[in-house]
């Protein structure tokens, strides 16, 4: 079965050159604009790396800060977005770090204990909100991983470097979160058939 094609970045916003001069040169529009086009994507990733709706906000912020305070920095030798990405990743990743939850959860597991599971995560047939409970319900570095990979197209090795890990371990935490991911919905579903039943 050939691998899954990786899923465009919420972030993959074409974002003109024009705007990018704006912003480069202070206009309060050019970061109002930039600011409504990214907002969601930001968020997003923040909500599905740390699981709490006020740390996203935070990270929203912190991001969008720093690329007003950063954006002479951006050379255009690569998209802005995934320039942009970078940086909510990285904010997002160090909120974690500094709640320590991060850190707790890295400490305590042993991360070879499943083999690599290649295979996509639980099929869309999973409702938004289930997904969503499904996912929270996930350890932060679990949750991380898995988003990264699957949502963000990230690499092993690029999460690896991002988390301050090895490869083996965002493996690892992939194989971990797809389980558990599969066995939470499945639950999920099995309560839902007997509610109807």
């Amino acid at each position: 079965m050939p691998p899954e094609p990786v899923r465009p970045s919420s972030f993959a916003i074409d974002v003109p050159d024009a705007l990018l001069r704006r912003a480069r040169a202070g206009e309060r529009a050019a970061f109002e604009q930039l600011y409504r086009w990214f907002e969601r994507p930001v968020f997003t990733l923040a909500m599905r790396i740390g699981g709490d709706r006020d740390e996203a906000a935070e990270v929203l912020q912190e991001t969008m800060l720093k690329v007003i305070d950063r954006i002479s920095d951006f050379r255009g030798s690569s998209p802005f977005w995934g320039w942009l990405r970078q940086i909510a990743v990285n904010e997002a990743l160090m909120r974690l770090r500094r709640g320590r939850k991060l850190a707790h959860e890295i400490s305590d597991e042993t991360i070879n204990d499943f083999a690599e599971d290649p295979s996509p995560p639980p099929p869309a047939a999973a409702d938004t909100a289930q997904l969503q409970r499904a996912l929270a319900a996930l350890p932060a570095a679990t949750r991380s991983v898995l988003w990264l990979y699957h949502a963000e197209g990230y690499t092993h090795e690029e999460i690896a470097g991002l988390m301050q890990r090895t490869p083996s371990f965002s493996k690892s935490q992939l194989a971990r979160g797809t389980r558990r991911l599969r066995a939470l919905l499945q639950a999920e579903d099995t309560i839902e058939e007997s509610a109807h039943a």
